[in-house]
């Protein structure tokens, strides 16, 4: 990946100074008595699209689309947009002012909802998991629903140690406490004690997704300022998006609005009622930022309202590829007026991996017809990959799908699962554990992640390659690798094997990092051997080795030899051994 290619970045405003730009602002003039020369042709364009485009929405308003109704309830067909007028409303010396309705009712509802989220966070630090990075603060935005209850963004709070906001106006700070966090999603649900926060509040309602070009306002605190901030845009793409934060595939909504770091967790303002939540934008590019629609909101609100907690996004467990070839289409025994998708990959974990077979073609999902190039009818003539139709199912829920098989039509059933193994592993400790100075620890990306912005091509391409596209054949399964080597006696001249894969100890395969542990903690020969990638080898003497540990832990000052995830599972395994030999 270039380092100048545009990438998707999280906004929350760091507490870290930054420069600001200056913008030239034009004083307003009176009209020339004269007719003003034509502008740009861009210009007009862009001042005639709004018109134009509701103009042909109010046109086409009667023709339904093919899709099945229930499409619609992700943001279905409305009644054309009113074109947004100009008012005139005095000011406090009586002069007139001119205001846009839409910014202008924004604004109003915004001020009484809208609120400012102070984070103080601390990372795990991957590459010294006994120990978390420096505590830093940052900033962000959220918005009050019914409920009392306040949504921002997953980002904003993410390992956090300590959560305050502030209403607008207001020069207090209350504390506030995280209900639910979905990062998948990016969003998380907020509440606060204090009796008096809640004076003078309102709620926003949730409303549907807006249509293309049509206009909101985005609204919150980003970087440049401490009063809240209100900037106007219109939509220019619908469809599933890569979330930076989650890295997970889920609708979005792009508008052409200034989204900054601080606008994290506000909402974009459609009419009087929430369109969607502010989260990221496209570094590189100029006014490109997204937003989460209302039926991802909704999905992640029902989810914790009806399970206490939040439950994850489905996914199929299937990788596929598109059949636009007709040369593939006839290989696969496609009639003419056949549609589908190729079935290429299927995750072991997935309750896919019991229905489905590789090169079955997917034909429908849920009575849906998917395209050769793996899309659905979305609203009005728009259309959407079908992962977002497998994304808005709640997990347990049953999928109907078409598939081709050796020529023959099937129609199969499948229950949908968030995914057991996510990528991110925020608000939790990393697992590790140190014997005679060797540091072990299972793969993830977010120690990937520890070799900077530029992780894909700094970090161990090997290990990346593994952590990215090996799938787990079974639950728990796990890579553990030697992440680095803190020296000693014990185990001079094997300083080079750091970043490297343990496949076996004395012999026996290594499941997880808990197996690990269990190995090198049972051991009852003479010597330990830890056989890793590259036919590498590592020989101790076991008594001696346990010895070495305490004192290589006691010279670096770390503070257990494993985590705590690991002392609780020995604890267990003592408490279930001893309850055996009684």
């Amino acid at each position: 990946m270039l380092a100048a290619s545009p990438s998707l970045r999280r906004l929350s405003s760091s507490s870290s100074v930054r420069s600001l730009r200056r913008v030239l602002q034009h004083p307003s003039t009176p009209p020339p008595a004269a007719p003003p020369p034509l502008p740009p042709l861009r210009t007009l364009t862009r001042a005639l699209l709004p018109h134009l485009a509701a103009a042909h929405r109010f046109s086409t308003a009667s023709f339904s689309s093919s899709a099945p109704s229930r499409l619609g309830e992700c943001g279905g067909a409305r009644g054309a947009p009113e074109i947004p007028e100009v008012v005139e409303v005095e000011d406090e010396a009586g002069a007139l002012v001119r205001h846009d309705t839409d910014a202008y009712a924004a604004v109003e509802l915004a001020l009484d909802s809208v609120v400012k989220v102070f984070t103080v966070s601390s990372s795990p630090n991957y590459f010294l998991p006994w120990q978390n990075k420096a505590q830093r603060e940052s900033m962000g935005s959220g918005f009050v629903i019914p409920g009392r209850r306040i949504v921002t963004n997953a980002h904003v709070v993410a390992d956090h140690t300590f959560v305050l906001v502030r209403k607008h106006g207001s020069p207090t700070k209350y504390k506030a406490e995280v209900l639910a966090i979905g990062h998948e999603c990016d969003l998380a649900l907020l509440t606060v004690e204090s009796e008096e926060f809640w004076d003078g509040v309102n709620s926003l309602e949730l409303g549907d997704i807006p249509f293309l070009q049509e206009a909101v306002a985005v609204v919150g605190y980003p970087q440049g300022g401490d009063n809240i901030s209100v900037t106007k845009g219109v939509v220019s793409r619908v469809e599933p998006t890569q979330y930076a934060h989650g890295a997970t595939q889920l609708m979005a909504i792009q508008i052409d609005a200034a989204i900054n770091p601080g606008n994290s967790g506000g909402p974009a303002i459609m009419g009087d009622k929430v369109a969607g939540v502010a989260f990221q934008n496209l570094s590189g590019a100029e006014n490109i930022g997204y937003i989460i629609p209302v039926p991802v909101i909704k999905r992640f609100i029902s989810g914790v309202e009806e399970s206490g907690k939040y439950s994850g996004f489905c996914t199929l467990g299937v990788s596929c590829q598109a059949t636009e070839n007709i040369q593939l289409r006839e290989c696969f025994g496609m009639q003419p007026d056949m549609t589908g998708v190729l079935v290429s990959r299927i995750n072991p974990l997935s309750d896919a991996y019991k229905i489905l077979k590789k090169d079955d073609i997917l034909l429908e999902f849920d009575g849906v017809p998917i395209a050769n190039d793996g899309t659905v009818p979305f609203r009005n003539r728009e259309r959407i990959t079908f992962d977002h139709l497998v994304s808005m199912k709640k997990p347990g829920e049953t999928a109907v799908l078409k598939v081709l098989r050796d020529g023959k039509e099937q129609e199969l059933s499948v229950i949908l699962r968030p995914p057991l193994v996510p990528v991110h592993q925020f608000d939790k400790l990393p697992s590790y554990y140190i014997f005679a100075g060797f540091v072990f620890i299972p793969l993830t990306q977010p120690y990937l992640h520890e070799f900077g912005e530029d992780w894909y091509n700094a970090s161990p391409r090997r290990l990346c390659e593994r952590a990215l596209r090996e799938l787990p054949k079974k639950a728990g399964e796990q890579l553990v690798i030697l992440s680095q080597v803190l020296m000693d006696d014990i185990n001079v001249g094997y300083e080079r094997l750091a970043e490297l894969q343990v496949k076996k100890v004395n012999g026996v395969e290594v499941e997880n990092l808990k197996h690990l542990c269990s190995l090198v903690e049972g051991c009852t020969e003479e010597n330990l051997r830890f056989d890793l990638d590259d036919e590498r080898v590592i020989i101790l003497k076991y008594q001696n080795a346990r010895l070495a540990t305490s004192r290589v832990l006691k010279r670096h000052r770390i503070p257990s030899a494993m985590s705590s995830d690991l002392v609780e599972e020995q604890a267990t395994n003592g408490e279930v051994e001893a309850s055996c030999t009684s």
